[in-house]
């Protein structure tokens, strides 16, 4: 039981690790983002994007929710533009589980530890990279870049939304660069 409560933190970080998307931004220090009120999306870019046509309009929605949240509008003459881009890869996590104790007596190396406690655990996943760029569309020039990279999980539709959902939300919420602070 002690042994439990020594290494619930630690099981308990991996899992909340692993669900974390990891949030990087980029932008134009020199724009106004208070001037932009419209938004529509940038077909030629997402239509680059190597994902399924599914997921991108999973990814559309959510974006659209995320931009109407924030007071924005959607319009066929748009202040800004949104595009997307996808990368993924397959990683791999191996977490050693060696927790110092065996079967058998005495200090050092004895033939009963076999069974004890080393015990290596490896876990293959595919890392996923969502870009986000908002275009100034009379510019045509990109102002600003968020970039969330997470593990996916995709093992049935519902959670595969949500997962695309928490991506695009913690992204969405460094826009506009300043927001986070007021």
């Amino acid at each position: 039981m002690k042994i439990v409560k020594l290494f619930l933190p630690v099981i308990l970080l991996v899992f909340v690790g692993c669900s974390s998307v990891k949030v990087a931004t980029d932008y134009d220090t020199k724009v106004d983002f208070n001037q932009y009120k419209t938004f529509a999306f940038y077909k030629t870019g997402i239509d680059k994007a190597a994902i399924s046509d599914l997921d991108k309009k999973r990814i559309m929605r959510a974006i659209e929710a995320e931009l109407l949240a924030k007071g924005m509008a959607k319009s066929e003459t748009p202040d800004v533009l949104v595009s997307l881009f996808t990368k993924f890869r397959e990683r791999i996590n191996i977490t050693d589980n060696n927790y110092g104790y065996g079967y058998g007596y005495g200090w050092g190396w004895n033939p009963w530890m076999w069974n004890g406690a080393n015990r290596l655990n490896v876990n293959q996943y595919t890392e996923g990279t969502l870009f986000l760029d908002i275009i100034d569309a009379k510019k045509k020039e990109l102002i600003w870049q968020g970039i969330g990279t997470g593990a996916l999980r995709m093992s049935n539709v519902e959670k595969k939304e949500e997962r695309i959902k928490e991506f695009v939300r913690e992204i969405m919420a460094k826009y506009p660069p300043g927001a986070a602070k007021k």
